[in-house]
């Protein structure tokens, strides 16, 4: 018996969804944009929150920040939620290599015991910043209007808790036990110099227009402190004396920071073309938040690199006006 196979070429009746060709054309289109395109909940909302009687559950009106379409904003990244949690798989898997690397080798243990110290003392209370991080991050995706926003902002609070618990294990790695772990939030609850941050971190908490807290947390509050930290402190301070080994166990943050600029900056580029209104407030929101988010770390620079602070802190905020130049923004 004999079987003839045959290739037969099957046309598709559409290309993509409905909701996706208004904005592509009728052509194929990527995950992503069809995992945001117009995904956003519109009509048949159930009661009104109690507490916000005059917004819907989903609302343009909770920002001062307004926007013809919501979907005109992207990520350059092109994350959705498959290619997001494999873009942290892989770099878990590098980190992970990291610490059996540097544990197998007892590196830290040859580490000046002053450095030891000024390490534990600077990093176990950003423990508490990054996890002030993830909670601003749900509550700018709580309030917030339209999936290109909303989504890669839930995977940004996420990002901040991943943060968190790489501090943590690294101060297990450190210390015995729990003892830097506690030191550290003893520290972020009563040492003076990390008093103005704290402050500084829980008045964001009551922050209501989400893109305000994007700009306060997203862009100023981490455009100043992972550079400042991972950069001049970590890679700069720290590998100078003798601490090479703690760049290793931080690698992510600044990779992550590195890159999810790209998204923030993408975001703010976008809201602020859209009218001088727009820009105007996005000025005035990068002034303010700008100018006390400086004042704030500086105790904590002092606190990491003694006299070499000022410097380091003046250098990550050129940084930060560096990024905000180039998408037509300042910070003053």
């Amino acid at each position: 018996m004999n079987i003839d196979l045959q290739a037969r070429e099957i046309q598709p009746l559409r290309q993509t969804f409905d909701r996706v060709q208004a904005y592509t054309g009728d052509k194929p289109a990527s995950r992503y944009l069809e995992a945001i395109l117009s995904t956003q909940p519109t009509e048949n909302f159930h009661y009104r929150a109690t507490w916000e009687p005059e917004y819907e559950l989903f609302d343009q009106r909770r920002t001062a920040i307004r926007m013809a379409d919501w979907n005109s904003l992207r990520d350059p990244r092109q994350f959705y939620y498959a290619t997001w949690t494999m873009a942290r798989a892989r770099q878990q898997e590098a980190m992970d290599a990291n610490y059996q690397f540097v544990e197998s080798r007892e590196l830290l243990d040859m580490m000046p015991d002053a450095l030891r110290a000024n390490v534990a003392a600077t990093l176990m209370p950003l423990r508490h910043v990054a996890w002030g991080g993830n909670m601003n991050n749900c509550s700018i995706c709580s309030r917030s209007y339209g999936t290109a926003f909303s989504a890669p902002v839930l995977m940004h609070a996420m990002d901040h808790l991943g943060a968190a618990q790489y501090l943590t294990r690294l101060g297990l790695l450190m210390g015995a036990e729990t003892t830097l772990l506690d030191a550290g939030k003893a520290d972020w609850l009563d040492a003076p110099a990390w008093q103005p941050l704290r402050r500084f971190l829980e008045d964001s908490f009551v922050v209501m227009d989400p893109v305000e807290l994007f700009v306060l947390q997203n862009v100023v509050l981490d455009g100043l402190l992972y550079p400042l930290i991972y950069g001049q402190y970590i890679d700069g301070y720290v590998s100078q004396r003798g601490g090479t080994p703690l760049a290793m166990l931080t690698v992510f943050m600044p990779e992550w920071h590195k890159e999810s600029a790209r998204w923030t900056d993408a975001l703010l580029k976008v809201m602020a073309a859209e009218s001088p209104e727009n820009k105007a407030q996005l000025q005035e929101w990068l002034a303010r938040h700008g100018a006390r988010a400086q004042e704030v770390l500086a105790p904590v620079a002092q606190l990491a690199m003694q006299d070499d602070g000022a410097a380091a802190l003046r250098a990550a905020s050129e940084e930060l006006h560096t990024r905000m130049a180039k998408i037509g923004l300042a910070l003053n």
